[in-house]
This record gives structure tokens, C-alpha cells and sequence, in this order.
């Protein structure tokens, strides 16, 4: 069964769980492992905190030396797109952002590098991206922002009788 959805919302941390169970719910017909789910549910955290965080320096909601920053303060306006695709059993993810994007893409993705170590970051993001999904790729430009496209193949099949 082949199908598409697209989300646009507001680069917030409490929409990094929207994010997650839109995901979720859209693979949830293909009745994936709890392994898959949580490694997709994951990743797309992952990628729309990135977003949300360096994107667009959205920090409310997110902790600084483990206390967490209260949701009022400076909030600069931005939205993060995602996307998923099923086709033949692959899911292809892609989480876009508008922000000011990354001038060093290969160190950016280096294991423990982080832009933001005064905020608990622990630089794993695209490592964490990388290792639970089948493939990661990462385009951006300063100043244009980033897309982040994730694919997952499924290894579980429909659980609904007839859907193919």
C-alpha cells in the first residue's frame, strides 16, 4: 500500500511529540515491531529537535544544565515540514526547516559534536538518525536551512486483510 502525509507546524518542543505519533500512527496499518517503531519515532525526534533547536534557536521546553527552560520567552517564529512516504515497503521521512541551516554538514553529524554543550546536548542526534534508520542524508545551506531525509524499509507487512 502506498501513501503519503505532510504536517507544518510550529518549531516548539511541544510539537516534537506530535511529530512522533504522526509518524507512528501513519506506519501503525503495517503493524511494525516495537523495535521499528521506536527506532522511526526516535530518529524524527531526533531530526525535528534539530530542527527546532539549531534550526531556529528555539531553546523553551529543552534543559540547560539539567533544569528545564520555562515555554514563555523569546520564541523566533519558524516551521518545521514534515513528510512521509510508504511505497513497496519503504518509509521515507523527510523533516525540513527554514532556519539558519549548517555551515559544516560533515562535522555537524560527527558522534558527541554539539553546537550547544552549555545545554546538555549530547551531539547525537544524526548519529542516532544514522544507526536507526537505513539511510540518513542531510542537504543545507547557511542563512536557507536544512532537510533531513530518513528511509526505513519495513519488515513487518499489513496486518489488514486484502491491503497490499
Amino acid at each position: 500500500m502506498n501513501n503519503e502525509m505532510e504536517l507544518l507546524f510550529d518549531a516548539r518542543s511541544t510539537n516534537e511529540g506530535l511529530a512522533r505519533v504522526a509518524v507512528a500512527a501513519f506506519v501503525a496499518h503495517l503493524n511494525p515491531t516495537l523495535e521499528e517503531l521506536s527506532d522511526i519515532k526516535t530518529a524524527v525526534s531526533e531530526a525535528v529537535t534539530n530542527a527546532i533547536i539549531h534550526g531556529y534557536g528555539n531553546l523553551q521546553g529543552y534543559s540547560r544544565h539539567g533544569e528545564v527552560r520555562p515555554s514563555a520567552g523569546d520564541y523566533f517564529p519558524g516551521k518545521v515540514r514534515l513528510a512521509c512516504k510508504l511505497a513497496d515497503g519503504v518509509l521515507d521521512v523527510t523533516v525540513e526547516d527554514q532556519g539558519k541551516g549548517i555551515e559544516d554538514i560533515s562535522k555537524a553529524m560527527e558522534p558527541l559534536y554539539t553546537t550547544m554543550p552549555e545545554l546538555d546536548r549530547s551531539g547525537m542526534g544524526f548519529a542516532f538518525m544514522e544507526a536507526f534508520m537505513d539511510h540518513l542524508e542531510v542537504e543545507s545551506s547557511p542563512g536557507k536551512g536544512t532537510r533531513i531525509h530518513m528511509r526505513k524499509k519495513m519488515t513487518s507487512g499489513s496486518w489488514i486483510p486484502g491491503e497490499e
